[in-house]
């Protein structure tokens, strides 16, 4: 039987995300010795927690389903990096559960948040690494495929959900639109829908 737990401070997150009309934000969280970027996705079903880890080459995501339930159990590995991340040794008068650890970050989350929390495509795409071309994280616009008389990649799809959200990924696949990307920072322009 699963141990599920409500994270409550979700709720008026929500509500301020709904408020301004925002499906996706990224604030920061710190524990011990570490500091992640959080994001919330309120455009994927269910909405999505994701934690990445600043300087370390580590994230996971965690679903959140109707009423801000979440499964407080951590597979084996993401846990075991996760201590060392936080800086924790075994200690068996001191146990660490990643109950502990959304406990404490419910207790930081956010109420109330604004555009300026709205993460740009390469704040997701340096997190979620498992897409094509995951070296190329900057967003440099869109490609029509009607005009050469071709389909859009199902892996270019498949990117553009990931690191853009379901409404690009909705409209590239109806309007047969690539999304484009590079690793210039130089070349990156502001997302817009297609």
């Amino acid at each position: 039987m699963k141990a599920n737990m409500i994270l409550n401070n979700l709720k008026p997150l929500f509500k301020s995300m709904r408020d301004s009309k925002l499906k996706r934000v990224r604030f920061p969280f710190s524990m011990a010795s570490a500091v992640f970027d959080v994001f919330f996705f309120v455009d994927e079903k269910p909405f999505t927690l994701m934690f990445g880890a600043k300087g370390h080459n580590f994230y996971f995501e965690v679903p959140v389903k109707n009423g801000f339930d979440i499964d407080p159990i951590l597979d084996n590995t993401v846990y075991n990096t996760l201590c060392k991340i936080l800086g924790l040794k075994y200690d068996p008068n001191q146990k660490f559960s990643p109950k502990i650890f959304f406990q404490e970050f419910d207790k930081k989350v956010p109420h109330t948040v604004s555009a300026q929390n709205v993460p740009k495509p390469h704040h997701v795409a340096t997190y979620r690494k498992d897409v094509e071309e995951n070296d190329k994280i900057y967003f440099m616009g869109w490609l029509d495929n009607d005009i050469q008389s071709h389909k859009v990649n199902p892996k270019n799809l498949e990117k553009t959900r990931k690191i853009l959200g379901y409404e690009a990924y909705v409209k590239c696949k109806r309007k047969n639109i690539s999304s484009r990307w590079t690793d210039d920072e130089s070349k990156a322009i502001e997302f817009y829908l297609p």
